[in-house]
């Protein structure tokens, strides 16, 4: 069988699984993925001994020690799968929830109605766990899933599909089979191949670095959900309190650097920035960050002290850049307008915040700035699905076409219409 053949196979048992799965009552996809919950921690061993392999294969190939951790499956992290399936089963149905209703003259009843996706591939790097979130979430969801995690995590994805897989087939005898399946090969051609498939797979979602997700959003033929880098902002506003401005920074760049909500740029309005630049400067100095400033910014804090190497002049391509890091880019601007022009013209769509006491900047700030997640006088950080009160996430999206921001159970169904008549024919 060719490439092109097995993934056309793994296309189709996953699209008849999905009819299946579509079927099954709240109760039944509960009772599931608890069992699967279960079995993962009943056999962590066997998870142990596949990610042992995963394990030698990576410091063969030489994966760093921060890949190599997060390749890793501590009894913790599998325990913490388990957790994750129950607290998912413990979520609202997403399914068959009516978002709309109403009466035509001519006495059609129509009803919009939330259903699922389809087939869902989801594409990852490293993490294994992701095997148990992305599956769980789209089981919830009434979604069959196709899996497709990197070469360095392959045996430890097989193990845990499988084990999941086994334990609902236990649990109710109409399971279907191929809910949840793994591609099973490493050869990248797969990846294409699957995702030109649009007669069977309905949506794709990559998890992972700029480089994979604009790789998988290059050659797909399917809708693509993604969001490419966090190029987030905080802007500090004329009227805002310099100990709120200096807490909402810092956390936004210090909480965890190397996360897609974290700021990579600083914006500080031109009436205030010799009262606030040097106490949120030396807060986050006192972090390590290195800010790379402009002239303006760079003028008020080359003569105060910092440790060498934060301070530096920004150029042009660190107001677009991501990070990922405890560097931040330092501005000035003069007003809302400017700040706003700044961030719709150098930020990524993903999260953008300001501070202030003016609730009027402050809504036109919210209204003005193209993002998906905008803020007033709070941190960043919180663009998460838990955080934002939806149980677990399965992503987070900077499109403007379906899904936008943490994706949770509810951005994972899509909807229908359900005409009732009695007999009305059109003239």
């Amino acid at each position: 069988m060719t490439l092109d053949e097995q993934m056309l196979d793994l296309a189709k048992r996953a699209k008849s699984a999905s009819y299946e799965l579509a079927k099954l009552s709240e109760d039944d996809r509960n009772r599931c993925l608890l069992a699967m919950a279960d079995a993962i921690e009943q056999n962590t061993a066997i998870i142990k001994e596949a990610n042992q392999k995963d394990l030698e294969f990576g410091r063969s190939i030489e994966l760093s020690s921060a890949m190599l951790d997060r390749l890793e499956l501590t009894p913790k992290r599998i325990s913490g799968m388990a957790q994750g399936l129950r607290e998912v089963a413990h979520l609202p149905d997403p399914t068959g929830k009516t978002i709309t209703e109403k009466v035509l003259e001519n006495g059609l009843k129509l009803e919009k109605v939330t259903c699922p996706l389809g087939v869902i591939v989801i594409i990852y790097e490293s993490r294994p766990n992701v095997t148990a979130d992305a599956a769980g979430l789209c089981f919830k969801s009434g979604s069959a899933t196709i899996l497709r995690g990197g070469k360095e995590a392959i045996h430890s994805n097989q193990a845990i599909a499988q084990i999941m897989m086994d334990a609902a087939a236990k649990s109710m005898t109409s399971f279907p089979a191929d809910a949840v399946l793994v591609v099973p090969t490493t050869d990248r051609a797969a990846i294409p191949s699957l995702l030109s498939l649009t007669e069977y797979v309905d949506l794709c979602m990559p998890r992972g670095g700029e480089g994979l997700i604009r790789a998988v959003s290059e050659c797909s033929r399917v809708p693509v959900i993604k969001h490419f880098t966090g190029v987030c902002h905080v802007y500090i506003h004329s009227k805002a309190g310099v100990e709120m401005a200096t807490q909402v920074a810092t956390n936004s760049k210090c909480q965890r650097p190397g996360v897609c909500n974290a700021i990579e740029a600083l914006l500080i309005d031109k009436a205030k920035a010799r009262d606030f630049l040097p106490a949120i400067a030396a807060a986050l100095w006192e972090e390590g960050v290195e800010l790379r400033c402009d002239p303006q910014s760079l003028q008020i804090l080359q003569n105060i002290e910092h440790k060498n190497g934060l301070l530096k002049p920004a150029e042009e391509q660190d107001w677009g850049a991501e990070y990922l890091d405890l560097v931040l880019a330092v501005k000035i601007v003069d007003g809302v307008e400017e700040a706003v022009s700044h961030i719709n013209a150098y930020g990524s769509g993903h999260s953008d915040s300001i501070v202030t006491t003016d609730a009027q900047i402050a809504e036109q700030f919210l209204n003005d700035v193209d993002s998906a997640a905008v803020y007033w006088n709070a941190s960043t950080r919180f663009t998460d699905g838990a955080q934002f009160g939806m149980g677990a996430e399965i992503g987070i999206s900077t499109d403007k076409i379906g899904a936008r921001g943490p994706m949770g159970l509810e951005e994972l169904t899509t909807y229908k219409w359900k005409v009732y008549g009695k007999g009305q024919i059109r003239e």
